[in-house]
Order: C-alpha cells, then sequence, then structure tokens
C-alpha cells in the first residue's frame, strides 16, 4: 500500500471516529492537500519518494516552528505541533538512531576521503542520499560537522 493509500485510508478511518480523530483528521487532510498541490505544480501524480519528500518537509517546518514557538513561551502551540509531528512521523519511514548515522558519517567520510571541513559537500553527497527521510539534516550535518573538525 503506498503512502497516499495509506493516507486516504487513515482519513477515512477518522472520519468514522468523528470527535476522536478530528484532530487527527485535520492533520491529514492537510499533508493530502500539500501532496495534491505539488501535483497540481508538475501536472504529475507524485512517485513514493517525491511523497517522503512533502511529508518529511512537513515534519521539518513544525520542528522548526516548535523551536520558535518555545523561544516564545508559547506551549500550547508547541504541544499542538508535537502531536502533529507524532502524527505524521507515522508514514515517514523508521528514523535512524544517532548511533546509526555516525556510522553512515563514518563510512561516507572515508569514502570520499575528507580531511578537513572544506571537505563537506564531498561527504553530505555521499550520505544525503542514503539517510534521505531517515534522519534530520540537522543532526547529519552537525555530525559530520563534529567529525571533520576532529
Amino acid at each position: 500500500m503506498s503512502i497516499k493509500d495509506k493516507l486516504t485510508e487513515d482519513m477515512k478511518q477518522a472520519m468514522k471516529d468523528r470527535e476522536a480523530g478530528k484532530f487527527r483528521l485535520s492533520v491529514i487532510r492537510m499533508v493530502r492537500a500539500s501532496i495534491k498541490n505539488l501535483e497540481i505544480d508538475k501536472k504529475r501524480e507524485l512517485s513514493e519518494e517525491e511523497v517522503l519528500d512533502v511529508l518529511a518537509k512537513e515534519v521539518k517546518m513544525r520542528r522548526d516552528s516548535i523551536e520558535e514557538f518555545k523561544k516564545g513561551n508559547r506551549p500550547d502551540l508547541v504541544e499542538n505541533l508535537e502531536q502533529e509531528v507524532d502524527i505524521l512521523m507515522q508514514y515517514l519511514p523508521q528514523q535512524l538512531s544517532e548511533q546509526e548515522v555516525r556510522a553512515l558519517v563514518t563510512e561516507a567520510v572515508t569514502e570520499s576521503q575528507a580531511a578537513s571541513a572544506k571537505d563537506m559537500g564531498k561527504v553530505m553527497a555521499i550520505l544525503m542520499p542514503k539517510v534521505k527521510g531517515r534522519a534530520d539534516g540537522k543532526l547529519v550535518n552537525s555530525i559530520v560537522r563534529e567529525f571533520l573538525n576532529q
């Protein structure tokens, strides 16, 4: 079952759940609208990978907003966004742990023969296709920087 099909099925279930599924329904509708808008822009159906990209982008936007709302002392909005992230994460592949990312970084540094921070682009070019949708880009970036600055 594709991600789009799963979203549709979950949306139907949330509609059946009425009040209990109202928040979930709004999140699913929002992400389906984002997918549909991108399909309209591209004038074609999105591939699974492109749908994953849309989901990852939506999660990233919410995580960025969470940080801003924490700075602005808005715990009510932070809680809502964290719930949205939890719902969206169910549709993304299993996330890599920090140790798994570190192992992939070590492998990519060895493969690219990177020696300093100047070679970060080479490392990221090798690494990002391997972790796409499975790890937060900020985490990957910080681990690569840490590794290259040693």
